[in-house]
């Protein structure tokens, strides 16, 4: 199974927490990044630390939760190794590993239900990049 490391903030704790146990009982080692409850806190603060066990080969890929899911999207995307992709329907989920070898799934806490969420969880997780003509354009988005 997979290395996830997971964050959110504080719209995304109870989500997370969620997501967290669903994937540790498919037997993937999943790392909590937090935040570790309700109280206010900056996305920020959580999507980096994902987006370094990503890039630093700790984890294999990652899973964040605010509650639009484009701010913690747009911290983590700052990191030259980052393809956070927001999904909050599962077939674009699967779209986003497919086509653009998202390596993070960034979930909309306060506009996705658990069960929705867990499905384009699976999803993510169970495709594979294709390749071909996709390779080249996903070579394309880092600025490095």
């Amino acid at each position: 199974m997979a290395k996830i490391s997971i964050g959110a903030d504080h719209a995304g704790y109870k989500l997370k927490e969620f997501i967290k146990n669903y994937l540790i009982s498919k037997g993937h080692e999943v790392t909590d990044r937090g935040t570790n409850g309700e109280a206010s806190v900056d996305y920020p603060d959580y999507a980096h630390p994902v987006a370094d066990d990503i890039e630093s080969g700790r984890s294999e890929s990652g899973v964040l939760i605010c509650g639009s899911a484009n701010g913690i999207s747009m911290a983590a995307n700052k990191h030259q190794g980052i393809r956070a992709a927001i999904c909050w329907l599962p077939e674009i989920a699967e779209l986003a590993r497919l086509h653009n070898n998202a390596n993070i799934i960034s979930l909309p806490a306060r506009f996705i239900s658990e069960e929705t969420a867990k499905e384009c969880v699976d999803r993510f997780f169970n495709t594979a990049f294709e390749g071909g003509r996709h390779a080249n354009r996903v070579n394309k988005i880092s600025c490095s």
